[in-house]
């Protein structure tokens, strides 16, 4: 006989109640932007499993609230926030950074260009810093934190302050995000051959030509430019002060118990890895629930065309006048309706067929069988977005990482790309139609990518919070981390390995020349000697 109705309820009961009192304390440090978005849906996670949060902000923060019902908060006080926190300071770098593309990729526009991007970080880096040292000067916070014990400090590598932290409080470390603040993680934590893997900003794929190779090498020292002279010198005077001058951030972070990276190999090319590197991309996503009412009416009132979605992130809502127009002016073109996240002055050529909203449920919108494009500024939760769904992109990368982004999806053909910076409303309209067209491989395409990214043993959020109980059950996961960061870069290398090698080659080549000398001179001794010997 099975178990009564009543058995299982109590079952169910005392597990939930062991779940609670199991339950660990995590502490999180966390990044503004779309990437607390992430971070926030982790958190969520581990408090609905019984897990007590506490979540480090500032009083700038724009996403990272005070009060939330998954978390209790600590706020450091900050006179002045970062730029990513700023939408105006976002608008004013996006305008510079444009101004330098249109310049038809001059090697000054190139440095301009980075020296534009540089100066945005460096600010970002010296107030998670600050914010790190504030932390670590006030004596009865950190005392606090330390009372606690905190089982695991989660947090974005990308403004590593909570790494600082996770070493001074001696607690086991799970990062989560896919870049370092010296560009992407997989450069930091695993081999990294620039002849097939492209570096950040170099708009290439891992099938490289001779001088793609050498674009790919700039790029990669332009990457490390940035990290020895903009990213890393405000946290190494934290570390020199607080920890000593043998101690640096990079080694701290390839130090983590869990990599927990926000892209897996439906999206990423292929590359080496390790084991305690967890690939989670796409966690962010989900099924799609029923659409509010009016937005309903507008994508049923399309039939059979379908709608557009169009939204360029949280910071980027406004292109400009002139950008708009054209945009607007492809769109009232089209048979199908467009849905477009817009915030700035509302275009003058814009259709009856769209709709302008300042804010729209991307993830539901995509996952609504009429929707037949995204258009999207290629960032990173909303391409996985459309990947899960099955949706063909239209990308306009703007700044960062979108460039590289995009030329993952175009090498996918599940992408086209405009240049935002030489754009007119024929081409546009082209790209448009193109990804419209069925006859053409793009939504095809896109839905066998969908497949092959949902066919996994675990979703990607239940192996998140898998592996960061992992660490939390057992106090960390060095077993599982290599020891190469340790070493010094020759070592890494085997330079030292090789020279010993060299020196010993060379030792034998001089012996054996001597030795040859040798027993010339001594020939040529003997044959004089002979000589001399038959004239006596």
């Amino acid at each position: 006989m099975g178990p009564t109705p009543a058995l299982g309820l109590i079952m169910l009961f005392v597990a939930a109640v062991s779940s609670i009192a199991d339950g660990g304390k995590v502490l999180v440090f966390g990044v503004e932007g779309s990437h607390w978005l992430k971070m926030k849906i982790l958190v969520e996670a581990l408090h609905s499993r019984g897990h007590d949060i506490t979540v480090i902000r500032t009083s700038t923060s724009w996403y990272i609230k005070d009060s939330s019902p998954h978390y209790t908060s600590i706020t450091i006080t900050l006179e002045q926030g970062q730029n990513i926190e700023s939408q105006s300071l976002m608008s004013n770098f996006l305008k510079r950074s444009l101004d330098f593309q249109k310049s038809n990729g001059s090697p000054w526009a190139l440095l301009a260009y980075y020296h534009n991007t540089f100066n945005l970080l460096q600010k970002d880096e010296e107030v998670t810093a600050k914010v790190a040292a504030t932390i670590l000067e006030n004596k009865t916070l950190v005392k606090e934190l330390k009372h606690n014990k905190f089982d695991l400090l989660l947090t974005d590598p990308c403004l590593p302050g909570g790494v600082l932290l996770a070493h001074y409080l001696q607690c086991p470390m799970v990062l989560v995000g896919r870049w370092f603040f010296s560009g992407e993680a997989h450069f930091a934590i695993a081999p990294s051959p620039l002849s097939y893997i492209p570096q950040l900003f170099s708009k290439l794929t891992d099938k490289m030509d001779f001088f793609q190779r050498v674009k790919n090498i700039l790029h990669h020292g332009l990457m490390l430019y940035m990290y020895y002279y903009v990213t890393n010198p405000p946290y190494q005077a934290v570390c020199d002060h607080y920890f000593g001058p043998d101690t640096n951030v990079m080694s701290l972070i390839q130090g983590a118990d869990i990599f927990l990276i926000s892209a897996d190999f439906t999206f990423e090319f292929p590359h080496p890895t390790m084991p305690n590197v967890v690939y989670i991309g796409g966690f962010h996503c989900r099924p799609p629930k029923p659409l509010p009412s009016h937005l309903e009416e507008f994508v049923q009132s399309s039939g059979d065309h379908g709608v557009i979605i169009m939204t360029l992130g949280t910071l980027l809502g406004d292109l400009g006048p002139e950008i708009s127009e054209i945009f607007a002016s492809a769109f009232a073109s089209l048979p199908q309706k467009v849905l477009w996240r817009h915030t700035g002055k509302r275009p003058v050529t814009l259709g009856n067929n769209t709709m302008l909203v300042d804010w729209l449920p991307q993830n539901d919108l995509l996952g609504h069988p009429k929707t037949r494009i995204l258009v999207s500024h290629g960032g990173t939760n909303g391409l996985y977005e459309a990947i899960y769904h099955g949706v063909p992109v239209l990308g306009v990368p703007l700044i960062f990482d979108q460039h590289d982004n995009m030329v993952r999806m175009t090498a996918r053909e599940v992408a086209e790309v405009v240049d935002v910076t030489n754009l007119d409303v024929e081409s546009l309209t082209k790209a448009l139609k193109n990804l419209l067209d069925l006859e053409k491989p793009y939504r095809e395409n896109m839905q066998k990518l969908s497949q092959i990214h949902r066919d996994k043993p675990l979703k990607p959020i239940d192996s998140a919070t898998f592996w960061m109980e992992y660490v939390m059950r057992h106090k960390g996961a060095p077993h599982l981390r290599t020891e190469s960061y340790k070493l010094p870069w020759y070592t890494y290398h085997s330079l030292d390995v090789i020279a010993f090698f060299l020196g010993c080659g060379l030792l034998i080549v001089i012996l054996i020349v001597t030795s040859c000398g040798c027993l010339f001179r001594c020939f040529s001794n003997t044959k004089n000697f002979k000589s001399k010997s038959k004239r006596e």
